[in-house]
């Protein structure tokens, strides 16, 4: 197993970071990993998430799944708050747009993601709350 697959919250950040992404991007189950950074809702402090994605085009997909976990993460509650948000892909960082797709493009894109990690389906059978599907675009 890679170093970046035992990765988790600040450290893989840091990790992700110092290496340009070089440890951290790729994780478990080959899927890839980006940094977001959004406002905080209360603070406006930055925050930094290392997320699975997938791309759809030139776009990025997230899911705010929290393990299906019964509330949004932090991270979503933000964004939702104040989209416009920093990327970290790789050794490139810049800003983006996140929006949260609905109806059949939400269905499309949940599909996409769950092929990166099987597991979101897992997770929306343990809450009742439909799990966000995020899309990010370059600002």
């Amino acid at each position: 197993m890679s170093e970046g697959a035992n990765l988790f919250g600040d450290e893989h950040v840091r990790r992700y970071r110092e290496t340009g992404g070089q440890v951290g991007h790729e994780w478990r189950n080959g899927s890839k990993i980006l940094l977001l950074t959004t406002k905080g809702r209360n603070t406006g402090d930055p925050h930094t998430s290392p997320l699975i994605y997938e791309n759809d085009g030139d776009r990025y997909v997230i899911v705010a799944s929290k393990g299906g976990a019964p509330e949004h993460p932090g991270w979503y509650r933000n964004l939702s708050k104040n989209p416009d948000v920093e990327l970290q892909v790789l050794d490139e960082v810049f800003p983006a747009r996140a929006r949260t797709a609905e109806g059949e493009e939400r269905e499309r894109l949940w599909k996409l993601a769950a092929q990166q990690w099987p597991a979101y389906d897992d997770y929306q059978q343990k809450t009742q709350r439909e799990i966000p599907v995020v899309v990010l675009e370059r600002a």
